[in-house]
């Protein structure tokens, strides 16, 4: 018997489009034509397809009055418990350490201002990410260079009041800079004299005092000399035929322009930065990937769904919230529910100087109050009319 054509399996795929997501339906549609290209597939081989996926999409979908925050956070909790406390290295690269485990699920879950230890993957375009040199070139470059990092010795001279610099040759060099680059540097960002004796620098406070001194030193140790603020430390690593660098410190807005940059495929594990660039769908996405790949590397295995309902939670206001009380928790609209998580006390007074009422619509409010909560058979409401009978007398 000849197979469908292309053209009549796409029509009849098409009928079910209102049953099923677009993506299904479109994935669903060419992957049947892939299959009709290497056997013929016949009118009731498609029909009875067709019905198995869209039995199979049934049977994936929640029940109404479901408890799926209660069962995400028990799938996610759970495996918790298991979790390692400690911080490892970063796979493969022994020189970079990262926070894995129960931590890095808090960090993410707190949506922390910055993480313990943020790190970027640096992809790069063909033509640096195939060349060693190149790569290690662009390294350098982006690293963070400090005072403190290009000098050999430093010396407080307090008889003359001074603070005097012996500059490192090969720093200044890899990062193409001349002592007068640095004098130019101090002045600026001190304020202050500074006088350049070849690759010695001797810089003066305004007034001759010690205070005065140790606060120059102070801040002339942090001037950034070179480099990409934050990236402190720069690893290349050979990875899938190609050039991949690591870094210690993060800044997506200053590395993802940069013209060596492979902008679609560089991360940074700092959640907030991503919130800032990227916008709140970016944010979602590495929510879900980050708590993944940590739960992952734990060898714990949590449905996806689980994950992209906390990720849902913390951006569907358009901002990235904690799950605390200065978030999700914090921000109900019931009184009893922040009551019963944390500082009930304040909760209450605070309440009671508002004049709030509490609707009893949730969960945390009604098991408090000891009524069935609205989940399940308590969602359902049944109601008989008393102005119509039966027919039975």
């Amino acid at each position: 018997m000849a197979g469908l054509a292309e053209k009549t399996i796409k029509s009849e795929v098409e009928e079910i489009r209102d049953e099923l997501p677009d993506l299904l339906v479109d994935e669903l549609k060419e992957n049947l034509v892939q299959l009709s290209e290497e056997k013929a597939i016949t009118h009731d081989q498609l029909n009875e397809i067709v019905d198995l996926v869209k039995q199979s999409y049934e049977d994936s979908l929640v029940q109404p009055g479901e408890a799926v925050g209660t069962v995400a956070a028990q799938s996610i909790g759970e495996p918790g418990t298991q979790m390692t406390l400690r911080t490892f290295h970063h796979a493969g690269v022994a020189e970079l350490d990262v926070t894995l485990g129960l931590p890095r699920l808090i960090e993410i879950v707190d949506a922390r201002r910055s993480p313990d230890n943020p790190l970027m993957e640096i992809h790069l375009k063909e033509e640096y990410a195939m060349d060693r040199e190149k790569a290690r070139e662009f390294a350098q470059k982006i690293e963070m260079l400090s005072l403190e990092d290009a000098v050999t010795r430093t010396e407080t001279d307090l008889i003359n009041m001074e603070f005097v610099v012996n500059l490192d040759r090969n720093q200044l060099q890899n990062k193409d800079l001349k002592p007068s680059d640095v004098k130019e540097l101090l002045k600026e960002e001190i304020g202050t004299d500074v006088i350049a004796q070849g690759f010695k620098l001797r810089v003066k406070p305004e007034s001759p005092s010690p205070p005065d001194l140790r606060r120059v030193v102070a801040k002339a140790k942090e001037v950034q000399l070179g480099g990409v603020e934050g990236i402190k430390r720069v690893v290349v690593k050979a990875e899938g035929g190609e050039y991949v660098l690591y870094t210690e410190g993060s800044n997506l807005a200053e590395i993802l322009p940069l013209p060596e940059v492979d902008a679609s495929r560089t991360t940074t594990n700092h959640i907030r930065e991503i919130e800032d660039g990227l916008g709140i769908e970016a944010t979602r996405n590495s929510i879900i990937n980050e708590t993944r790949s940590t739960l992952e590397e734990q060898g714990l295995d949590v449905d996806v769904r689980h994950i992209m309902l906390v990720a849902d939670a913390m951006t569907n206001t358009g901002e990235l919230r904690q799950i605390g009380r200065h978030g999700i928790s914090g921000e109900k609209a019931s009184v009893l529910a922040r009551a019963s998580f944390e500082v009930t006390v304040k909760h209450l007074l605070q309440a009671s100087a508002r004049g709030e009422t509490d609707e009893l619509d949730g969960i945390a409010e009604n098991v408090i109050a000891g009524q069935p909560i609205p989940l399940g058979t308590g969602s359902v409401e049944l109601e008989m009319s008393e102005g119509k009978k039966s027919g039975r007398e």
